[in-house]
């Protein structure tokens, strides 16, 4: 990222020199700037967007095939075993004390299946 960057104050100084020498605007350095602006958004849609797409995917469908019995960790940090699901709320037990907790499906974020 950082050498996008070097490139385009680069770019942008060159042009800027040029056009001032010149004394009128080069219409090839805004179209430059503009390829190096769908260059750098093409690369944060695919190194940062897309694979959080991705795992989002499958998180809901790992949610989905949850059963009880199995250990999740919410948003929060709290790990528990899955006591019921019903249709948006997973209530699950959290302690030795088996104290029992009601969640959101959409606070889990991590699932372990229980091994059979």
């Amino acid at each position: 990222m950082e050498v996008i960057m070097l490139f385009s104050s680069l770019l942008l100084t060159a042009t800027t020199t040029k056009a001032a020498a010149t004394g009128a605007p080069d219409w090839t350095s805004n179209v430059l700037m503009i390829g190096l602006l769908v260059v750098v958004f093409g690369f944060m849609y695919f190194f940062t967007i897309r694979p959080q797409r991705k795992r989002d995917k499958e998180l809901k469908a790992q949610v989905s095939k949850m059963t009880v019995g199995d250990t999740v960790v919410t948003i929060g940090g709290l790990v528990g075993t899955i006591a019921n699901i019903q249709d948006d709320n997973v209530t699950m037990t959290t302690s030795v004390a088996h104290t029992m907790v009601t969640y959101k499906k959409s606070a889990i974020s991590t699932i372990i299946p229980r091994q059979q």
